[in-house]
């Protein structure tokens, strides 16, 4: 089974793009493996979570039938995150999701955490649920600090509130659920891209996206959602 759909993804890059499109690869996994118990997160290959700090260690991850199960305990304040290191200033994220329910999400978190004008190493993030996609530059936007700190403590100026309303793209799309697809986001200079099963749903340019070093990949889901095939090229 884990073949057919490794292929199905290869005969998907022959019709709409090459993977060598996306540069020089430098991480990928496709969760090939078990854990060794099921009482903690134990994602392994050096990814890591936050569930010891939002969900009272409480299991937030599971390794099942070769792919990757993420899903919020009750006990949870923060939606669950997944995290991996990388590094590249362009490049391209890609791998397949499922959505179990219309209400499921999934977030792509980018983020430098030696940049301290943003909360938490937040730069942008690209938003997938089932009825639509969003790209937001949070460098510029929610997450700089000094916007953030006016909106906390409601002395957010006008300007600001009008800088907030052009550092996000939202694009209208249909996500089934039950079913598994192939999204990428590609960022080269300013300017990021998605595709969904290797047709374009849209691109949004920002100054945030520019930011010279991208270090840190989170995948975060408020409710649950299947991963695989996850895969980060290097382009610059």
């Amino acid at each position: 089974m884990k073949l057919l759909r490794l292929l199905c993804v290869l005969c998907a890059f022959v019709v709409h793009t090459h993977a060598d499109d996306f540069g020089k690869l430098i991480f990928e996994d496709t969760f090939d493996r078990t854990e060794s118990q099921e009482l903690k997160d134990e994602p392994g290959n050096e990814w890591t979570t936050a569930s010891e700090k939002t969900a009272q260690g409480n299991k937030q991850v599971d390794l099942r039938d070769g792919h990757m199960y993420i899903y919020t305990h009750a006990a949870a304040n923060h939606a669950t995150s997944v995290r991996h290191a990388f590094e590249f200033r362009d490049g391209t994220v890609g791998l397949r999701f499922k959505f179990d329910d219309p209400a499921d999400s999934l977030t792509l978190y980018f983020a430098d955490m030696k940049l301290k004008s943003v909360h938490a190493g937040h730069l942008f993030k690209v938003v997938i649920s089932s009825g639509q996609i969003q790209l937001i530059d949070q460098k510029i936007g929610d997450m700089n600090l000094k916007i953030r700190n006016a909106r906390k403590t409601k002395t957010i100026t006008a300007a600001q509130t009008k800088l907030l309303t052009t550092k996000r793209k939202v694009f209208r799309h249909k996500t089934d659920t039950g079913k598994w697809h192939t999204i990428h986001a590609t960022l080269k200079g300013d300017q990021l891209s998605c595709t969904i099963n290797g047709k374009q749903i849209g691109t949004f340019s920002s100054e945030g996206f520019a930011h010279p070093t991208k270090r840190l990949l989170r995948l975060l889901a408020p409710k649950n959602v299947h991963i695989d095939d996850v895969k980060i090229w290097c382009s610059r």
